[in-house]
């Protein structure tokens, strides 16, 4: 579904719309995926990148570039991609301190977005039934059991490399997984990371050139591969889909307990290699009139800005008609 705004404000939209799903990636179980159905172009996302094929390869080998562009919301893509990539390299040493520094009222902030987000895509659902109902139960718990898993220790070779960037990559464009944490259940995250880190500094080998190839290629595979399974899901079972993917985001929240400390064994080690045990409120340093007033701000604000999205899209579909 396309957005009425157009031209450079519906650029700077889908910009903004990135920088929030970048941001949202570099939280330990919050996904990319989870901002776009909050934002409202998660359907549209799907369906510009299942978009990317045949009939577009088509378009460009008879020189209708133009068509071709229209055809996959290009533009959208874009715009998308270029405010993920803002907000990665923007927000990411903020988060990371606020994270170290403020993990209980960072992730309170974070808890209250998507409880409110929840509510309100909830109510896109057009008839809830039997059915729709016990999907949002298997994502809630899908999404809760992948929150309790220990990462794995494996080596890093092309065809894992492939294999498991296929899998990580549809988790990230799912409400509720993060395709980061993903990849540290797989055990790959740390490698594949130091070799990202050395590509800048050209501290790299064609052993690892080829690994990160392979790790692109299994990127590329799974993101063109599952945006089609969802997109034919959310065309032919809207609400049972939909209701699942609330069951993600519902079941994520157990990873972003507020009240949770590093284990005594981790303690020592860097943030994203520490371990995690959740605590009762009342076990933890943090002031539980702090966390709460976070998440209920967060909440209030996420209903405050859907309610000014309607309010403006309202407005425009008025002057439009006159």
């Amino acid at each position: 579904m396309r957005d009425n705004n157009s031209g450079f404000a519906g650029d700077a939209i889908s910009w903004l719309r990135g920088v929030c799903m970048g941001a949202a990636d570099i939280v330990p179980g919050v996904s990319g995926g989870t901002m776009a159905l909050i934002l409202g172009h998660y359907q549209r996302l799907v369906t510009a990148i299942s978009r990317i094929d045949g009939k577009m390869l088509g378009m460009l080998r008879h020189g209708q570039v133009r068509q071709a562009v229209e055809y996959t919301d290009f533009r959208f893509l874009m715009a998308l991609a270029l405010g993920m990539a803002s907000g990665i390299v923007a927000l990411a040493s903020l988060l990371t301190h606020l994270l170290e520094t403020q993990l209980p009222y960072t992730y309170a902030v974070f808890t209250g977005l998507i409880l409110a987000s929840t509510v309100l895509v909830a109510h896109r659902i057009k008839r809830w039934s039997l059915s729709a109902v016990v999907n949002l139960g298997l994502g809630a718990v899908l999404a809760w059991q992948l929150s309790l898993q220990q990462p794995l220790h494996g080596d890093l070779t092309p065809l894992t490399a492939f294999l498991c960037a296929t899998v990580a990559i549809c988790a990230m464009i799912l409400p509720g997984i993060s395709g980061a944490f993903v990849l540290l259940l797989l055990g790959i995250y740390h490698p594949i990371t130091d070799l990202i880190k050395g590509l800048p500094k050209g501290d790299i080998t064609l052993e690892g050139l080829i690994v990160m190839a392979a790790f692109v290629a299994g990127c590329l595979v799974g993101l063109l591969a599952f945006s089609r399974i969802l997109k034919w899901l959310l065309q032919h079972y809207y609400d049972r889909t939909l209701a699942f993917l609330v069951g993600l985001m519902f079941g994520s929240l157990y990873k972003i307990w507020p009240f949770q400390r590093a284990t005594s064994e981790s303690a020592e080690l860097p943030f994203k290699e520490q371990r995690f045990e959740h605590l009762w409120p009342s076990a933890s340093p943090a002031s539980v009139a702090g966390v709460v007033g976070c998440a209920m701000l967060a909440a209030a604000a996420t209903l405050l800005l859907e309610w000014c999205g309607k309010r403006f899209a309202v407005k425009e579909a008025e002057s439009s008609n006159q």
